[in-house]
């Protein structure tokens, strides 16, 4: 019985390092992304409305439909895609 306990663990150990990889990898591209300003990609901040958006940024060039509850919509511009809940921005993640 021995044997089959130490390949169980051998073989959840062997899971490990692709999960800590991952958590480098995003780490990295959050680091990487340029800065929120105008010298680096202006965007969107958490918060603005829709009309501050589009008043600022111009028409998206996609806007996909309201999903889920609470309501979560998405504008896509060029570089970057904008993230709303109701009204309002809750992310923004830079195109790579």
């Amino acid at each position: 019985m021995k044997p089959i306990s130490t390949l169980l663990l051998v073989a959840a150990l062997a899971s490990i390092p692709p999960l800590i990889s991952a958590d480098v990898l995003l780490l990295d591209a959050i680091e990487q992304a340029p800065a929120n300003s105008s010298d680096g990609l202006l965007r969107p901040r958490t918060g603005q409305s829709m009309n501050s958006v589009r008043a600022q940024f111009g028409t998206p060039a996609q806007e996909l439909p309201w999903v889920g509850e609470p309501p979560i919509s998405r504008w896509v511009y060029t570089d970057f895609t904008v993230y709303f809940e109701n009204e309002y921005v809750i992310n923004t993640v830079v195109h790579r």
